[in-house]
């Protein structure tokens, strides 16, 4: 799948003299092997939700899911907007990652499939799901049960994200998607 590249911008006033913008490619591939994601979803509220989960990075989107009586899934059924970061945490190297975007439910089989098969390559046999009814089921690794209430899977392609360079120079990239 082709996905248009974004317009990429360097916020010169949280950056080093001279520091240059991170490139989509760079931070895509941090996106593809990042192995902890941190969600903020916003609660019926307003208050901000964050937990960490994995994901995967497919034709251009994150993917992620949760059992549908968590926290971030009731969240998500009344506002879709969310954010995904990832990132090293260390405060002299690294590249931080924030994706802005809606979580959008994924429910046809043919998709959920390949996102599980992403994850199964991704993160190994311990996260390996079978598709049923537009829902992934986890399949125990010791006991090869699956789970009774399986989980919700979400889409979240990227409106907007920004990179936090850390280094020999530090810089502040965002990126903008199409429409935003």
């Amino acid at each position: 799948m082709s996905v248009k590249e974004p317009l990429t911008e360097l916020d010169a006033r949280f950056s080093s003299g001279g520091a240059s913008p991170t490139g989509w490619a760079e931070a895509r591939q941090e996106l593809e092997t990042a192995e902890m994601f941190w969600v903020t979803t916003v609660r019926p509220d307003g208050r901000p939700h964050v937990t960490p989960l994995i994901a995967v990075w497919l034709d251009g989107a994150l993917y992620f899911c949760t059992g549908p009586s968590e926290r971030k899934a009731k969240n998500l059924m009344q506002n879709q907007n969310c954010i995904l970061t990832t990132g090293c945490n260390k405060r002299h190297e690294g590249l931080d990652i924030v994706m802005e975007g809606e979580a959008v439910r994924v429910t046809e089989d043919a998709l959920l499939q390949r996102v599980a098969d992403a994850y199964e390559a991704k993160y190994g046999n311990e996260w390996r799901f079978t598709v049923r009814d537009g829902t992934f089921y986890h399949v125990s690794e010791s006991t090869q049960d699956e789970d009774a209430d399986g989980g919700l899977v979400y889409e979240v392609n990227p409106s907007k994200a920004f990179g936090f360079g850390r280094g020999d120079e530090y810089s502040q990239t965002r990126w903008r998607f199409e429409g935003e």
